[in-house]
């Protein structure tokens, strides 16, 4: 991890933001909601949700992964804008890099993500979703303290005909 840096996504990263999802999407599509034909016509102006305070403020964070200047991980932090569900986020799109799997970016940006969530005001918990057979990611988000409280049944039904279950899985930053 000595090469990698970490640090919130900007307007400039876009492109290599979009660049790492639509190769992720493509390549996993069982680890993610959206599905690669679409978001590869999705313009790059649209990811601008993806940065600080995006869409009407519900995005706390996007934290990148670089090694060097190309983006080769990324995970999307959301708060809930509702008053009375304010002091839940939600982790949205972990993506590591083909290439950079196995060298701790994933546990890296996590941790780095909780620290920041622990230090924003009135956050009390974070939730999030993985695909129930994902051993490696539920495993990560367990020994971040994660607990499973629920499953979403068929979930995600891909082109091929599986039909997979999402995990929910829930860390308490504070009471």
């Amino acid at each position: 991890m000595a090469d990698i840096t970490l640090r919130p996504m900007l307007e400039p990263d876009l492109l290599g933001y979009k660049a790492l999802r639509d190769a992720m999407l493509a390549g996993h599509p069982e680890a993610f909601t959206s599905d690669a034909e679409t978001e590869r016509q999705r313009d790059i102006a649209s990811y601008r949700s993806r940065l600080a305070g995006g869409a009407g403020g519900g995005t706390l964070f996007t934290l990148l992964a670089l090694d060097g200047s190309r983006i080769v991980g990324a995970l999307t932090c959301e708060r809930e804008p509702r008053r009375k569900v304010q002091h839940l986020a939600h982790l949205v799109g972990m993506m590591v890099a083909d290439t950079h799997v196995g060298r701790g970016i994933g546990r890296t940006l996590l941790a780095a993500a909780i620290t920041r969530l622990r230090a924003t005001p009135g956050l009390a918990q974070v939730t999030l979703s993985v695909t129930a057979g994902n051993r490696a990611a539920i495993g990560l988000y367990e020994s971040a303290g994660f607990t499973r409280y629920g499953c979403l049944p068929d979930a995600i039904r891909l082109p091929d005909g599986r039909r997979l279950d999402k995990d929910l899985m829930l860390l308490r930053l504070q009471g």
